[in-house]
């Protein structure tokens, strides 16, 4: 469902992670098949990071990333489309906190600690605050203000920031036409 109101748009952020497979090409993958999505403009993409696994720590490096995007789904729908994009880039959810082709999450609402609570959805993500792997591309892409004094603040009182390298830079292009294709 969307909202009525086209002017009815909400920024979101979504974390990307990957350590299965071309890992580069798997995020890469997921960011422009959001663009592509009706309802989803990626607006901002952060750097690609190279991060060491966090909870189940025998398994491969993950590369992280993070996105801002303008969306009229209201925060549910927008879950679902994470999902069923995972899912068609092979996610298969065998092992929590394991090896996986693709994980996204839903982070953050409009640009502020905007809380949604609901069964399946909580905002902003509850455990955010704890894994540098999510907060380091976050502040590539978060606005100047109370969010970004925030993130950096979140990122201070954390250790272990050896286990977050940046792996390459992103050229997003920033427009706000979908592609073609």
């Amino acid at each position: 469902m969307t909202y009525s109101n086209p002017s009815d748009h909400s920024e979101v952020y979504i974390a990307l992670g990957a350590n299965l497979g071309d890992r580069e090409h798997t995020l890469m993958t997921a960011i422009e098949l959001l663009h592509r999505h009706p309802a989803i403009t990626v607006l901002r993409v952060s750097s690609m990071y190279e991060t060491d696994p966090f909870g189940y720590v025998d398994q491969p490096a993950f590369l992280n990333m993070a996105l801002a995007a303008s969306t009229s789904l209201e925060p549910e729908a927008l879950l679902q489309v994470l999902m069923e994009t995972e899912k068609e880039l092979g996610r298969v959810r065998d092992v929590h906190w394991g090896p996986r082709t693709l994980d996204l999450d839903f982070i953050l609402l409009n640009n502020q600690l905007f809380t949604w609570n609901s069964e399946t959805l909580i905002l902003p993500h509850p455990r955010m605050h704890e894994r540098l792997f999510v907060l380091t591309p976050l502040s590539d892409i978060i606005p100047a203000g109370p969010l970004h004094e925030f993130v950096q603040d979140a990122m201070d009182k954390l250790e272990g920031k050896e286990g977050v390298r940046r792996w390459r830079t992103i050229n997003w292009h920033s427009g706000s036409e979908h592609s073609a294709n």
